[in-house]
């Protein structure tokens, strides 16, 4: 992270909005979209002091440096594609413990294309009711790459605007109404220099 923060501050010419969200007392769900590598650590570095702690891909874990890195961040690896109850239940004991704990609904990275969310997030909401649901658009992040044109990084903390968890709503109904107002802040895009418009 302190590597990271100039090149997301400095480079990224980073804009935060709503951080202020984040500093209320009690355990914090954070939702966000996944357009590129860095949002972990964008997001990271939004909550200015908070620590994210981020479920992260397991593949991740077999590089015994990049291990090193995840474990001091307290991140949490997660089997992608299928149900991992060991990451989840971690999850939820980070979360009743006080926590921030950060979602990637979508599972991957979106290259662009759309992607539906998976019921992961929904399902920590339900099991933890006291934690607070935090919704992230994360713009700008795929530029990070772009040397040596320089990115506008933008990251938007909110509360949904359906709500906190509803009676009778489902996992998978929670996860998709709150990732559906994150897309509407942050629709789908291209990493890196895929997305650039070609010039005469």
């Amino acid at each position: 992270m302190a590597v990271a923060t100039p090149v997301v501050r400095w480079w990224g010419r980073l804009r935060v909005d709503g951080a202020e969200l984040l500093k209320a007392p009690g355990p914090i769900l954070v939702i966000a979209n996944h357009d590129s590598q860095w949002d972990p650590v964008v997001v990271g570095v939004a909550a200015r002091g908070l620590q994210v702690r981020a479920l992260a891909k397991a593949s991740l874990w077999t590089n015994p440096v990049v291990a090193k890195v995840l474990d001091g961040m307290g991140q949490i690896p997660i089997e992608r594609g299928r149900s991992d109850t060991t990451a989840l239940t971690a999850a939820i004991d980070r979360l009743r413990a006080g926590a921030c704990v950060g979602v990637f609904p979508e599972g991957t990275i979106s290259r662009g294309q759309q992607m539906r969310a998976l019921s992961g997030a929904g399902r920590l909401a339900l099991a933890v009711p006291e934690a607070r649901i935090v919704a992230v658009a994360i713009t700008g992040a795929v530029d990070i790459a772009r040397f040596p044109r320089r990115p506008r990084v933008r990251v938007e903390f909110f509360l949904p605007e359906g709500g906190q968890p509803q009676g009778g709503e489902s996992a998978i109904k929670l996860t998709r109404r709150v990732m559906a107002e994150v897309r509407a802040k942050a629709p789908f895009t291209p990493a890196g220099r895929q997305h650039e418009t070609p010039t005469a």
